[in-house]
């Protein structure tokens, strides 16, 4: 019996010296840090809008898309299989910390330094990241699923060229988030394209046209077969929400009289004409600066969701026949809104509460009240730092980095193209807000904040790992592994001839 006891303790040794045993426990310790996070938001702090997505999943009202349907389908698929509506906000934790396990044991082969595969899991102890991590909701399930890509397509890089099926399975998962991330999220196109680019990139480092094309062809018909799958399991109301941002534009620029007008030449009925005039003269009275839809519109309870889909070419007609009149004042407009969201983020916590008020509490969510101790510890943590480092919370601090990621020809490490690209995710995702954006809140820049941090993350790691190198040279590194940059996988399809011109 000591003799076994001995080898195991021999081999524990020997495992922990040469590095082979650290990867697992750099497993335990993002199983254990994703736990603890579960833990603290248990069982999901939902919104009014998360808590409408709930009763959907639960068929307790029909499924509409004024909010995304795939996740309230997502969320009835895990209720049916766990019977629990809380699985939801667990998920979101182990997606996060199993996606940060995945790049930090990546790291720690490039590098062979614990220290730096351990700051890329501090990235999902970051206040502005851990704030919304249990929830639920769309921007939330928007950037796992695009750092889940970004994960594996980083992965898949550096499998060897015999691990064919490895590859495939690996890319066709990627292509799995990649379409939950469309679908989940309606403006979350923009910022899908150049992680697409990366999952591209990882499987054939040198594409021609062909392949682009190709690749673009599957990308398109996975979401659009997806999106007719959600729609015939849940077969969700039409809203055309999209008619918000009209309506939005048009009370805020132009007066009450104005609007009266436009409603007329435009052939609006009698009732929308009187609810868009009452909502411009609400906007102007009650000096609301954005989203006229939300806070100024009449509004009949229970709140009508096909209200906008009756009337969304009307007011589409509205908006096309006035703005170019007042283009000056939407300019003035939309730049306000689009500044206000940069530098003046709200809702950087979400204290868990279900609903808003005068909405209803689902009865499955009365049952398993939040722990209010764990609950002021995390606002604690969170304010605090929104206070002492209010720019990681805001918006033009991301906007900034991406730029800079962008940018950049190269940066240290053998990760440049996968920088940029990611920057460039980051960068078309908030400059789509320009036109789109319907307040300030830091849910709407959470992707650009967790794929900057993540970036900055592999940069800090690549320049540490350099300046390790100079000083001490490459035997202080463990066998195999260097921060250089690491050789050009194969194709998972073979030879990378392609008859396509090169892009």
């Amino acid at each position: 019996m000591s003799g076994t006891v001995d080898r195991w303790t021999t081999a524990l040794r020997r495992a922990w010296k040469d590095g082979t045993a650290w990867p697992w426990c750099l497993a335990v310790i993002a199983a254990a840090c994703g736990y603890a996070v579960a833990t603290v938001f248990h069982p999901g702090y939902l919104s009014a809008d998360s808590n409408t997505q709930l009763g959907q999943a639960l068929g307790d009202e029909p499924v509409n898309d004024w909010h995304p349907p795939v996740m309230a389908l997502a969320w009835r698929i895990l209720i049916g299989i766990t019977g629990d509506f809380s699985t939801m906000a667990a998920l979101q934790a182990a997606v996060l910390w199993g996606t940060l396990w995945v790049l930090a044991r990546l790291v720690w082969k490039r590098t062979g330094s614990r220290g730096l595969s351990l700051l890329v899991l501090a990235v999902g102890l970051a206040p502005h990241i851990m704030n919304l991590t249990g929830v639920v909701w769309k921007d939330v399930h928007l950037a796992y699923a695009l750092l889940a890509v970004f994960a594996i397509a980083l992965t898949v890089r550096e499998l060897p060229q015999e691990r064919v099926r490895t590859r495939w399975a690996l890319l066709v998962l990627g292509l799995l988030f990649l379409a939950y991330a469309a679908l989940v999220r309606k403006n979350g196109i923009p910022a899908a394209i150049p992680v697409f680019a990366l999952l591209v990139l990882a499987a054939w480092p040198a594409p021609g046209r062909r392949r682009w094309l190709a690749a673009t062809g599957v990308f398109v018909a996975v979401v659009m077969g997806g999106s007719a799958a959600v729609n015939a399991a849940t077969a969700p109301l039409a809203t055309r929400v999209y008619a918000v941002i009209p309506v939005d534009d048009l009370v805020h620029v132009l007066t009450p009289e104005q609007v009266r007008g436009a409603a007329e030449r435009a052939g609006a009925d009698a009732d929308l004409r009187d609810r868009m005039v009452t909502a411009a003269v609400t906007c102007q009275r009650r000096n609301i600066t954005s989203d006229g839809y939300l806070q100024c519109f009449p509004q009949r309870r229970p709140f009508d969701v096909t209200y906008l889909d009756r009337r969304a070419d009307v007011i589409v007609r509205m908006w096309a026949q006035q703005m170019p009149k007042h283009w000056k004042g939407y300019v003035e407009y939309r730049g306000r809104v689009f500044t206000k969201l940069l530098f003046r983020s709200n809702q950087t916590f979400w204290n868990g509460t279900r609903v808003n008020a005068g909405a209803r509490l689902h009865p499955e969510v009365r049952e398993q009240p939040l722990n209010d101790t764990l609950r002021f510890a995390l606002q604690n943590y969170v304010t605090g730092f929104a206070r002492d480092l209010p720019m990681l919370f805001q918006g033009w601090f991301w906007l900034a980095v991406s730029l800079v990621l962008v940018l950049r020809r190269r940066w240290d490490g053998p990760y440049t193209r996968e920088l940029r690209l990611l920057g460039a995710s980051s960068l078309l995702y908030i400059l789509a807000y320009l036109p789109t954006a319907p307040e300030s809140n830091y849910r709407y820049v959470y992707w650009p904040a967790l794929s900057g941090t993540v970036a900055l993350a592999l940069i800090a790691t690549a320049f540490v790992a350099r300046r390790r190198a100079v000083v001490t040279g490459p035997a202080a590194l463990p066998a195999g592994r260097t921060p250089e940059a690491a050789p050009e996988p194969a194709s998972p399809a073979g030879p990378r001839e392609d008859t396509g011109a090169a892009v």
